[in-house]
C-alpha cells in the first residue's frame, strides 16, 4: 500500500521542478501541472492560484501540505503515495474529484469544506471502521466512490451498509448500483438510517440556529451595540464585585437591586435600539454616497467615450491617407496632422480626467463632512443615554448607603433580626469600613459603564476614519488607473503611427 524510497532519491517540489512541469504541458493545458516523480514533499505551488488539475500520483509523499493557494483546484490525484492522514485540503472548496487510492490512511476526516466533491477514491488504504462511511454523508454531490481494498470491505454486509447510508451513490467500487440493491440496502438498515437522519436534522437545526445567532451578533457589532439588548452589561458590573455580593445580604438590598436592574436594562435596550437605527442610517448614507459617485463617473465615462469616438470618426481615413500617399512630402504632412490630433486627444482626455478628479474630491470632502456630523451626533446622543445609566448607578449607590448606615446603627444596638454571614458582619464593624466597601463597589460599576461607553466611541471613530479613508483611497486608485489608461492608449496610437509604412524620401 505504500512506496519505498530506500533505492531512490527523494525530491521536494522546487522552482526547477515546477518550471519543468509547466514546460511539458505548455501551451496545451495551462490549467494542469505535468506529473513529476520521486516527490517526497509538496511545496512551491503558491504561484499557481488558477490551477484546476494537479497530478502527484506514484510518488513518496507522506503529508498533504502547501496546497492552500490552489483555491480553483477541481481535480487532485495523490494516489500511490505514503500519506497517513487526510489534511491540508480546507481551502480546496471547488474540488470535485479526489483520489487518495493506495496510501496508508486509516480514517476519513478533515474534508468538511469539500462540499463540491463528486468523485472520491480511497481504496487500498487502512480503513477499518464503517463509521468512515457515515462521515461521507455530508457530501451531497458524491456519486462515485471507491473503497475497495480496505480492511472493512471484508465485512459481508459492506456493500449494503455503504449503499444504505449513501443512497445517492451511482457507482461503488467501479460497479453501477442497481435500484434493487438500493431497495434491499435501505430496507435492511432503515432503523439505523432513520435515527441517523433524525440526529443529522437536529444537528443541522442547531447549526442554523447558531449561525443565525452569529449573524445577529455581527449585525449588533457593526452597530456598536452588541450585548446591550439585555442584562449583559448590568451582570458584568457585578460579576467581579465581591463586596457587592457580600453587601447584598443586608436587609432591603435585594429588592433595591432588582428595581435598579429593571431600570438599568431598560436604558440599555434604549441604547441598543438607538444604535441599530443609527446603523441603518449610516449604511444608507454610505450607499447613497457611492451611488452619487457612480452616477458622476458614469456621466464622465460617457463623455470619455464621446471624445474617443469623435477622434476615431475624424481620423478614420487619416492612416489610409498616410499609407496611400503619392509622395513622401504628402505622407509626412498627413503624419504631422495625425500627431497633432493625437496630442489634442491626449490633452482632452487628461483635462477631462483632471476635472473628474476635482469633482470626485469635492464629493468625497462633502461625504467626509457628513460622516463627521453623523459620528459626532451619534456620540453625543450615546453620551446622553449612558449618562442615564450613571445617574441610575449614582442614585442606587445613595440608597445603598442609606441602607448600610441604617443596618450599621441597628447592628450597634443589636437590633438586627437577620442572621448575617460572618464576612458580612465584618463589614458592619464601623461606618468607615461599610462606606469604603460600598464606594469600592460603586467605583467598579462606574468603570464598567465608562468602558462600555468608551468602546462605542472608539468603534464610532474607527468607522468614521475607515469609511472616509476608503473613499479617498478608492479615488486615488481610480485616478491613477485612468491616467495610466490614457497614457497607454495614446502610446498605442503613436506606436501604430510610427509603425505605418510610407514612401521613402526621394534622393
Amino acid at each position: 500500500m505504500s512506496q519505498s524510497y530506500n533505492s531512490i532519491k527523494p525530491n521536494v517540489i522546487d522552482d526547477e521542478m515546477v518550471q519543468k512541469a509547466v514546460e511539458e504541458l505548455w501551451p496545451e493545458d495551462t490549467g494542469k501541472l505535468a506529473k513529476q516523480e520521486d516527490i517526497l514533499q509538496i511545496d512551491n505551488l503558491w504561484q499557481f492560484e488558477n490551477l484546476t488539475k494537479l497530478q502527484l500520483d506514484n510518488n513518496i509523499i507522506k503529508k498533504i501540505e502547501a496546497l492552500e493557494s490552489l483555491v480553483h483546484l477541481v481535480w487532485l490525484d495523490l494516489s500511490f503515495n505514503n500519506i497517513e492522514v487526510i489534511e491540508g485540503l480546507d481551502t480546496l472548496v471547488k474540488l470535485q474529484d479526489l483520489s487518495l487510492y493506495n496510501n496508508r490512511i486509516s480514517r476519513i476526516e478533515h474534508m468538511d469544506t469539500l462540499q463540491e466533491l463528486q468523485i472520491f477514491s480511497i481504496g487500498n488504504n487502512n480503513l477499518t471502521t464503517m463509521e468512515d462511511v457515515i462521515y461521507l454523508r455530508r457530501f451531497k454531490n458524491l456519486r462515485t466512490l471507491n473503497l475497495s481494498g480496505n480492511p472493512f470491505c471484508d465485512n459481508e454486509q459492506y456493500t449494503l451498509f455503504v449503499v444504505a447510508h449513501l443512497p445517492d451513490l451511482v457507482y461503488l467500487d467501479f460497479k453501477l448500483m442497481s435500484d434493487t440493491m438500493r431497495e434491499v440496502a435501505v430496507s435492511k438498515y432503515q432503523d439505523l438510517t432513520e435515527l441517523l437522519e433524525h440526529k443529522e436534522a437536529q444537528a443541522l437545526a442547531q447549526l442554523e440556529e447558531n449561525q443565525a445567532k452569529q449573524r445577529e451578533l455581527e449585525y449588533h457589532k457593526a452597530a456598536f451595540v452588541e450585548y446591550l439588548n439585555g442584562s449583559f452589561l448590568f451582570d458584568s458590573m457585578y460579576e467581579e464585585d465581591t463586596e457587592a455580593a457580600r453587601l447584598a445580604y443586608l436587609p432591603g438590598v435585594d429588592d433595591l437591586l432588582q428595581a435598579y436592574r429593571k431600570e438599568f436594562v431598560s436604558v440599555c435596550e434604549e441604547l441598543f435600539n438607538y444604535g441599530l437605527k443609527e446603523y441603518e442610517k449610516r449604511e444608507a448614507k454610505v450607499s447613497n454616497f457611492y451611488k452619487s459617485l457612480q452616477k458622476a463617473l458614469t456621466a464622465t465615462h460617457q463623455e470619455w467615450q464621446s471624445i474617443i469616438l469623435d477622434f476615431k470618426n475624424r481620423n478614420k481615413k487619416r492612416l489610409d491617407e498616410i499609407h496611400n500617399a503619392t509622395s513622401y512630402d504628402i505622407a509626412e504632412s498627413k503624419r504631422d496632422e495625425y500627431k497633432e490630433d493625437i496630442l489634442q486627444l491626449s490633452e482632452a482626455l487628461m483635462t477631462l480626467e483632471m476635472l473628474t478628479a476635482d469633482q470626485m474630491e469635492e464629493l468625497i470632502k462633502d461625504f467626509k463632512r457628513n460622516v463627521a456630523v453623523i459620528a459626532s451626533t451619534f456620540i453625543e446622543n450615546v453620551k446622553g443615554i449612558v449618562n442615564q445609566c450613571r445617574d441610575l448607578e449614582n442614585c442606587h449607590h445613595e440608597k445603598l448607603l442609606e441602607i448600610y448606615i441604617t443596618t450599621l446603627e441597628k447592628s450597634a444596638k443589636n437590633e438586627l433580626d437577620e442572621d448575617l454571614p460572618d464576612d458580612v458582619r465584618m463589614l458592619l464593624v464601623d461606618k468607615n469600613t461599610t462606606v469604603n466597601a460600598a464606594n469600592m463597589s460603586h467605583g467598579i460599576r462606574l468603570l464598567k459603564i465608562n468602558k462600555r461607553e468608551c468602546d462605542i466611541f472608539c468603534n464610532t471613530y474607527c468607522w468614521q476614519a475607515s469609511v472616509t479613508e476608503k473613499a479617498f483611497q478608492n479615488e486615488i486608485n481610480r485616478h491613477h488607473g485612468r491616467v495610466k489608461e490614457i497614457v497607454h492608449y495614446i502610446d498605442s496610437l503613436q506606436e501604430a503611427l510610427d509603425n505605418l509604412e510610407t514612401l521613402e524620401p526621394m534622393e
